[in-house]
């Protein structure tokens, strides 16, 4: 029996049906509620930094990144990072956040935001932002807010509303 290999690929507009199964299963209906899912509703995400983890062609994991703008500092909104259950544990998430910041990275992008956890964030770069600074469509904990700078001195400036990049 041929054991079937994990493999990563930027995500094409086939794997959008998989995907959101996987976001339902990871995260439920609250995942329409939250702050970033409106900003998300405000345009495309941007596929060419978006990647997806395949096990015999089949989606196991996701991350997406969506331009933003937080004020007039043109950043990155990632998220959502989903693998499904049964593949985590396995490093699949943790790929899947570097490929996404490598090619952010590669092409120019200089900020990327999240709203999501400092402990499972923080080795890729993230770190808290200072409270009240960036403002979100819906309420959010402003320990959950972080930024990684992929340039020296990013988040200097980037202050004020966070809205899709579509949206100026």
């Amino acid at each position: 029996m041929q054991q079937l290999e994990l493999t990563y690929a930027q995500e094409n507009p086939a794997h959008d049906i998989e995907i959101e199964a996987i976001n339902a299963e990871a995260f439920g209906p609250a995942r329409f509620t939250k702050a970033a899912h409106f900003i998300r509703e405000g345009g495309p995400h941007d596929l060419n930094l978006s990647f997806v983890a395949l096990m015999g062609g089949i989606v196991v994991g996701s991350v997406r990144q969506t331009p933003v703008m937080v004020g007039k500092t043109p950043a990155l909104l990632l998220g959502p990072l989903a693998v499904r259950p049964e593949w985590k544990k396995r490093g699949i998430g943790g790929t899947l956040m570097r490929m996404s910041i490598e090619a952010a990275q590669n092409a120019g992008h200089k900020l990327i935001v999240l709203v999501g956890d400092e402990p499972y964030y923080a080795p890729f770069g993230f770190k808290m932002v200072q409270p009240g600074s960036m403002i979100m469509p819906a309420p959010v904990d402003p320990r959950r807010m972080l930024a990684c700078e992929l340039a020296p001195n990013a988040l200097n400036g980037a202050t004020g509303i966070v809205r899709h990049a579509s949206r100026v």
